[in-house]
């Protein structure tokens, strides 16, 4: 099955050389060479992925980011940019990109990146049709259809990546998952070395859904193995 990708990209050399090379995915591809159109057509077309640069014409990476968030339906957001520091691409991520490479990337990394996303998504979809699709435990509500969060019946505005995290934890209350098991299953693949992204996104879900992030009654922390959602 052919999937719709819309490359969001100014440079022309760089747009038509992801689009050849998505082709044998298979992907049908679309390209925006400026932000107001690439956001134009994201909201018009039924995509599968937008992938998107940071720096464009007339809007920016970022403000089409937040827009399509703000938006009900959901689509995947692979982000590019020139610039590498930790701010930015933090930055991006908490605008809701699902991930994000930094110029200059390796093709077979963002073919890699773009079929993790692709395996990501069904396998949501699947675990939608298969289990509930809200999820309650103590007063936290996760919609995974709409892709929010409550807390107290007060809404939580979370990642797309720190969602799936939640929503991959709440599905399987009492399971103990190692690092680099959430990262496979989550992220998509290994980031070699990277475990400390899953620290890093469980102490910003803690921040935002525990009431006492030291003492937390939700995501728990198994000592010398890994992490677990409570079992209320």
């Amino acid at each position: 099955m052919s999937r719709r990708v819309l490359i969001i990209e100014d440079n022309r050399d760089i747009a038509s050389l992801i689009g050849l090379n998505l082709r044998d995915l298979p992907t049908d591809t679309d390209v925006a060479y400026n932000g107001r159109e690439g956001l134009d057509m994201a909201r018009r077309g039924d995509y599968n992925l937008v992938i998107l640069d940071l720096m464009l014409p007339d809007l920016d990476g970022i403000e089409i980011c937040r827009a399509l968030r703000n938006d009900r339906s959901y689509i995947p957001i692979l982000m590019l940019t020139a610039r590498s520091s930790e701010v930015d691409r933090v930055l991006g991520l908490e605008m809701g990109a699902d991930d994000y490479l930094t110029k200059p990337f390796s093709i077979r990394e963002l073919v890699a990146r773009v079929k993790a996303i692709f395996r990501r998504m069904e396998v949501m979809g699947d675990s939608a049709k298969t289990s509930e699709a809200l999820i309650q435990s103590n007063g936290l509500q996760i919609d995974c259809e709409k892709h929010e969060v409550t807390l107290d019946g007060k809404p939580v505005t979370l990642t797309s990546k720190e969602f799936d995290l939640l929503a991959h934890f709440a599905r399987h209350p009492g399971r103990v998952y190692r690092r680099e098991q959430l990262l496979d299953q989550v992220w998509g693949y290994g980031y070699e070395g990277y475990e400390h992204t899953v620290n890093s996104h469980i102490n910003r879900l803690r921040t935002k859904i525990e009431r006492n992030p030291t003492k937390p009654r939700y995501i728990l922390t198994v000592w010398g193995v890994g992490y677990k959602f409570a079992e209320h």
